[in-house]
């Protein structure tokens, strides 16, 4: 396994325990409609794939039509801006393994599917000690995860191959898009998902603890 010249983070269930925030903003919103909310736990298999994805997903069937679903993501929107931070922090090791990666030289690039200016809030405030070469969040016209085209743009700004990358994440969506860009897909096993999950949708290592990303990086990168 070569040591990568770049990596590309996903951020909530990777870098950021986020799950608690999310679910709370989501229940808050339903219980004002009279809708049934959900436990935290079920949120790690509802949250990956952007916000109007979740709005859909944690909605009773018979009530996922265009105007429920529209006024619930706008709600969503208002509440989580107001109550993102109360509980989400960086998982235990995140920040010592980031600042560590960043000493050996690797291009750092975070890469999610929250929306793009959530995602900027969420860097900048809880990892405001590490330093990235790129943020990017959800914008319009730049196609979601697992689709490639966000992972492969970093690559192109950072003027590297994306075989030089390792992609690291904690769902099938982030193990996908890893392999979809031509990356070493790196899952981590501390997330929102299963080691199983992750390993089935093109893991080639998963890891357990940051310190373990850590020693993989530790010596000279390779040339």
């Amino acid at each position: 396994m070569e040591k990568p010249h770049g990596i590309i983070w996903d951020l909530d269930g990777t870098l950021l325990d986020t799950l608690e925030d999310l679910a709370d903003s989501v229940n808050i919103v339903l219980a004002e409609r009279g809708l049934p909310v959900h436990p935290v736990d079920a949120f790690r298999y509802f949250v990956g794939d952007g916000a109007s994805v979740l709005i859909t997903r944690v909605l009773p069937e018979g009530r996922r039509d265009a105007q429920t679903h529209a006024q619930c993501l706008s709600r969503f929107r208002e509440v989580y801006a107001g109550r993102w931070n109360l509980k989400s922090r960086p998982y235990e090791g995140i920040v010592d393994m980031l600042l560590q990666v960043r000493r050996r030289g690797i291009r750092m690039a975070v890469l999610s599917n929250k929306p793009h200016d959530a995602t900027v809030q969420c860097v900048t405030e809880l990892l405001k000690e590490v330093t990235f070469d790129i943020v990017q969040g959800q914008v319009d016209g730049l196609a979601r995860k697992p689709d490639p085209a966000g992972a492969l743009a970093i690559a192109r700004l950072l003027h590297l191959a994306p075989d030089q990358f390792w992609y690291v994440g904690d769902t099938a969506t982030d193990m996908q898009t890893a392999v979809s860009a031509g990356m070493f897909a790196v899952g981590v096993a501390w997330g929102f998902r299963t080691r199983e999950e992750l390993q089935q949708n093109g893991a080639r290592v998963v890891l357990d603890s940051p310190g373990q990303l850590s020693s993989l990086v530790g010596g000279e990168r390779a040339e």
